[in-house]
């Protein structure tokens, strides 16, 4: 039997009504973003932000079908206000948010990855600064039932869990296509993660409806 919070959620998946209209500004934000990179031909820094974008969805996808299979909650929930709902613990707002912080986490790389921050590889503490950042915004975001937990293993109690698969693994990803020598490799790289949750997206979302 789904959780409180569970409930919550289905009873806004994906309901038209629930639509503002600053969901447009987030959408030419977005944009901007993008837009501006490509001006300035920053192709490795867009396809790091695919990269990490990419990651989150898949995590989004793995988070639904948890809820699916065990009909009682899924690791996170998105239970509260939102303009729309995509998937039980991903709302607009936080794909928006996701569409740019690869691009945004990129850009505090050094320009030699062998270049050290106290001692750690950069790569390695930006990733890790990164992920720890992105929990403890969640604590505060939980703390107003905004994301919501109903395990006992993915909680304030466990940050190095959700920081290790509900984060690192992003910037792992983006940062390991920036790094690529050939732009080739970036693109099938960014492209395999797509494909992929295309793929999930249309098999176990529109084809058996398990998201």
């Amino acid at each position: 039997m789904p959780s409180d919070f569970s409930k919550q959620a289905l009873m806004i998946l994906r309901d038209g009504s629930q639509f503002q209209w600053y969901v447009i500004p987030l959408l030419a934000f977005v944009f901007y973003v993008y837009a501006c990179e490509m001006e300035k031909k920053n192709y490795s820094l867009i396809l790091a932000g695919l990269a990490f974008w990419g990651m989150d969805w898949f995590n989004e996808i793995i988070n639904s079908l948890i809820f699916h299979f065990t009909n009682y909650a899924p690791l996170w929930c998105a239970p509260g206000d939102t303009a729309f709902l995509i998937l039980i613990g991903l709302n607009i707002e936080i794909m928006f948010m996701f569409a740019v912080a690869g691009i945004v986490w990129t850009k505090m790389l050094l320009p030699n990855k062998e270049d050290k921050i106290l001692g750690i590889p950069n790569r390695w503490f930006v990733a890790v600064a990164g992920s720890v950042f992105s929990v403890i915004v969640e604590f505060f975001l939980n703390s107003i039932d905004a994301l919501t937990w109903d395990y006992a293993f993915w909680d304030m109690n466990t940050p190095w869990l959700i920081i290790l698969f509900g984060y690192l693994t992003f910037f792992i990803a983006a940062f390991w296509v920036y790094d690529m020598q050939e732009m080739r490799k970036k693109v099938i790289a960014v492209s395999a993660i797509w494909g992929f949750d295309l793929l999930c997206i249309l098999g176990f979302g529109l084809g058996l409806g398990w998201l």
